[in-house]
């Protein structure tokens, strides 16, 4: 009897051990099948997942809206008692959302979030507690579609690999805030479902030559703000660190420069609005971008991925707690605010010094230009101690609205606020309200198309109050909610990435009645002959104003525009701001 109980036990602990053992091998990956140098392809990446959910509980697939290729997006999910209910999971677990492919031929992530959810559904790491891990697959769809082998041209393998612009040759990552595209449309409804506490980024870049494989960019803390902004600068970022160089994998801060020696310094990528981190931190979550230097080998860029999520994992499951508390507490102090920054600069009275680890950059002459050119020396390299620049200030600034108005005509705007679930209220019937007005003082206007639009900047406007009626269906927007920073990035013309910016409202831009010299004449002499203001600002001008002496139509429009003549909607920004 003994013997047969030895021997069942025997089997049983045979069986388990060959179960742990073979989840590496029945779940093998294209990276790992290909000797780690190729990357798998957008269907072999949603077959391995799905194979991966048919045979662990704690793997979960769905599809949740369209991309711009046709295909939908797909978010796969951990959770290690098989829950799935984001809403439920998120009351007493950290969650944690990792994006992979938003450019496609930077892939690491996508190959490395493979390897970690197969070990982690195997149990072949250490299994989290108290941390769920959801992940897009492929983010950038149409792009991971588009496969090459040459557009990606300092990059060090793999053999084939997506292409950066989506279906529609957008890039995704200055998509976030205008949602030109399907699938940041369908990002921002996954990132509100999940809530994440969490979010990683995963990408490769290269800007110099140096010895790391692993370089992070955490959200600009200064912008983050307040004690959540100081966790991620003061307690995250050197916990991550710590504990890479510990397993052996070396990282330092993202290396913001082009053509130019690190070791001379550099600073911290301010990374507004419109990038997947800085889309994150207006709703308070702890967002940072992986960059593995794309000079690397493929497999150590792919290993150092894993081991970056890992140990995030790790720090999220000891902090957690702390995290959503100061989240929570972010949200709450919303309200107390009398201003909000929306532009800033580096603070060059504070800065960071470390140990840079590069390698000899060299100045010699180009054998194809003839003119001096950078070389970096992998024969020598260096350790220096170097400034970096991780210390912003703002530098400009708003009072914050107890509400703006918006007129139901702009169903675009409506749409995105809905897509972010900002909260407003309907006017029922027409209404007067007393309101605080822009009108588009000045503006300038990129020359060049950008992610398809000629963004404005140095945007500046006039304040003036007013009574107005607005009409039953306008909008009523109070800033007192979770949205809070979004509403005021995208409706204050002046910041970076507001709706203004990214050229929503440019039919306020263009006059739409003018006049004709010949019959505005007779006007313009009865205008300065009963108002002696006028005619004394008129004459100071032409005086002192050469250009404007010298020019005749120059003149006769200003006096149009000093009349009841001129339409009130030009440069009428038509969001209106209700005070405190």
């Amino acid at each position: 009897m003994k013997n047969i109980s030895f021997i069942f036990l025997a089997l049983l602990i045979f069986s388990c051990e060959s179960k742990v053992e073979n989840t590496k091998t029945d779940f093998l990956t294209p990276f790992e099948v290909s000797n780690k140098k190729e990357t798998a392809t957008y269907n072999e990446v949603i077959d391995f997942y799905i194979k991966l959910s048919k045979e662990f509980s704690s793997i979960n697939i769905q599809t949740i809206g369209n991309t711009d290729s046709g295909e939908p997006l797909h978010v796969v999910t951990y959770s290690p008692k098989g829950d799935f209910d984001y809403k439920k999971l998120s009351e007493t677990n950290t969650m944690m959302l990792i994006n992979n492919g938003i450019h496609p031929g930077e892939s690491d992530g996508i190959d490395a979030t493979m390897l970690l959810f197969r070990d982690l559904a195997g149990n072949e790491i250490k299994t989290p507690q108290k941390t769920i891990i959801a992940t897009i697959p492929i983010y950038n769809v149409g792009g991971a579609l588009n496969r090459n082998s040459t557009t990606r041209a300092n990059q060090n393998g793999p053999l084939e690999y997506g292409f950066r612009g989506n279906a529609k040759n957008y890039d995704l990552n200055r998509d976030f805030i205008k949602t030109d595209t399907k699938n940041a449309k369908t990002f921002a409804k996954i990132f509100h479902l999940i809530n994440p506490d969490i979010f990683i980024d995963n990408h490769v870049s290269n800007g110099a030559d140096y010895q790391y494989t692993l370089t992070h960019l955490f959200t600009q803390h200064n912008k983050l703000g307040g004690e959540l902004g100081e966790y991620v600068h003061g307690s995250l970022m050197p916990q991550l660190q710590d504990s890479l160089s510990k397993a052996n994998w070396d990282i330092t801060p993202y290396v913001n420069v082009f053509n130019s020696p690190p070791e001379n310094g550099f600073q911290q990528f301010m990374d507004h609005p419109r990038y997947s981190t800085g889309y994150t931190t207006l709703f308070n979550t702890v967002g940072m971008m992986v960059e593995t230097h794309m000079l690397k080998p493929y497999h150590m860029r792919v290993e150092g991925t894993y081991q970056l999520m890992k140990n995030m994992i790790s720090i999220a499951e000891n902090d957690g707690s702390k995290i959503k508390n100061l989240r929570n507490a972010a949200f709450s102090k919303n309200s107390k605010k009398e201003h909000y920054p929306i532009s800033w600069t580096v603070d060059a009275t504070k800065n960071s010094k470390y140990i840079f680890k590069g390698y000899r950059a060299d100045t010699i002459i180009s054998d194809v230009t003839e003119s001096t050119r950078l070389k970096y020396n992998r024969n020598f390299p260096i350790e220096k101690e170097v400034i970096y620049q991780d210390y912003y200030m703002a530098t400009d600034s708003v009072k914050i609205p107890k509400a703006y108005v918006l007129g139901k005509q702009w169903e675009n705007i409506i749409e995105k606020l809905d897509l972010n679930k900002i909260t407003y209220s309907t006017l029922k019937k027409d209404s007067a309200i007393t309101v605080e007005s822009y009108r588009i003082n000045e503006y300038q206007t990129y020359t060049s198309p950008y992610e398809g639009h000629y963004p404005h900047y140095n945007t500046t406007v006039t304040k003036t109050e007013e009574n107005k009626v607005f009409l039953a269906g306008d909008i009523i927007i109070p800033t007192d909610q979770p949205g809070f920073r979004y509403i005021l990035e995208t409706l204050e013309p002046s910041a970076v990435d507001s709706f203004f910016n990214w050229n929503y409202f440019d039919t306020i831009l263009q006059q739409k009645e003018g006049f004709s010299p010949y019959v505005f004449e007779d006007t313009a002499l009865k205008l300065l002959e009963t108002d002696s203001i006028l005619k004394a600002e008129f004459d100071h001008k032409k005086m002192h104003e050469p250009d404007f002496n010298q020019n005749w139509y120059m003149q006769l429009d200003w006096l149009f525009k000093k009349s009841n003549l001129y339409e009130k909607a030009h440069l009428q920004y038509p969001v209106y701001r209700i005070k405190q």
